[in-house]
């Protein structure tokens, strides 16, 4: 239960983060490339949400690489049972 909670307050504060500086996530052609080259390289991956938002947030500037991949880290090590 306690790691639930912990991602939704990573979740909301990736959110809040967001909804503070208008940003939104988009699909584009990078994203379509990247998405063809996982597919056949074998790997199936799928961002959720609040990895998407994060995505969007260091495309727009709000954060850099570092502090987008600390935060994803965070996020998924807290949605661990």
């Amino acid at each position: 239960m306690h790691s639930t909670t912990n991602q939704n307050e990573v979740a909301e504060r990736v959110r809040a983060l967001a909804d503070e500086h208008h940003v939104r996530y988009s699909f584009g052609p990078k994203d379509r490339l990247a998405q063809q080259i996982t597919s056949l390289s074998g790997d199936d991956v799928q961002l959720d949400e609040t990895e998407l938002l994060l995505v969007a947030l260091q495309r727009a500037g709000v954060l850099d690489r570092k502090q987008a991949v600390l935060l994803q880290a965070q996020y998924l090590r807290q949605a661990r049972p």
